[in-house]
């Protein structure tokens, strides 16, 4: 079953008010309306995109903290939308929005145990990210809690202070700047120019 951006923004906003906090309704938010922008560009640039599904996932990566847990939201939001009958090409977004590649060393906020979970670890090592899921693992990294739009500098400062840094955080801030890189060649432009609200969270 497909899933459209608006029914993806209120299966997000029917959980607000129901966890500790909306920091991270408003972060979702934020992602799948800064993914959009992206997407839109790209395709007036003549690039073969959903914009409505590049939306929709980045509406709906972090379903898994519904219950206001974070650990273990991975799975929890992937198997929430598998639950509900939705394809895997919009349930995917929710493991693959924390690691940039087909590495799942290359995340934020810690080093992950690869024996913990040998389903994710095998499926992050063999999957093909799509050109939506890039854009929503880029833009999850530019939408602080709180939803607003950041540099990936301010960003991942942001991060790092909040979950600190370990032996695999250079790793993942240069494979952030490689993913920024990557969209800004295929743009011809650099991204931050489809944000002029940026310099307002400078």
């Amino acid at each position: 079953m497909k899933l459209t951006s608006e029914e993806a923004k209120g299966i997000v906003e029917s959980y607000r008010g129901k966890t500790l906090n909306d920091k991270w309704i408003d972060h979702s938010l934020c992602v799948g309306d800064t993914a959009g922008k992206i997407a839109k560009a790209l395709e007036e640039k003549g690039y073969n995109i959903d914009v409505d599904k590049t939306i929709a996932i980045g509406y709906v990566h972090d379903i898994g903290k519904y219950n206001g847990e974070i650990h273990g939201h991975v799975m929890r939001g992937y198997n929430y939308l598998k639950e509900k009958g939705y394809d895997e090409d919009y349930c995917n977004i929710c493991l693959t929005h924390s690691y940039l590649n087909n590495d799942i060393i290359c995340t934020a906020g810690g080093i992950p145990d690869i024996n913990e979970n040998p389903f994710l670890t095998n499926f992050i090592k063999n999957h093909e990210y799509t050109i939506e899921e890039k854009i929503v693992n880029l833009c999850d990294l530019m939408c602080p809690p709180g939803g607003r739009v950041y540099t990936i500098d301010k960003r991942l400062i942001d991060l790092i202070i909040r979950k600190g840094a370990y032996t695999n955080t250079q790793y993942h801030v240069k494979e952030t700047y490689k993913l920024k890189d990557y969209f800004d060649n295929l743009l011809g432009y650099s991204l931050y120019d489809l944000f002029p609200e940026i310099k307002d969270n400078l």
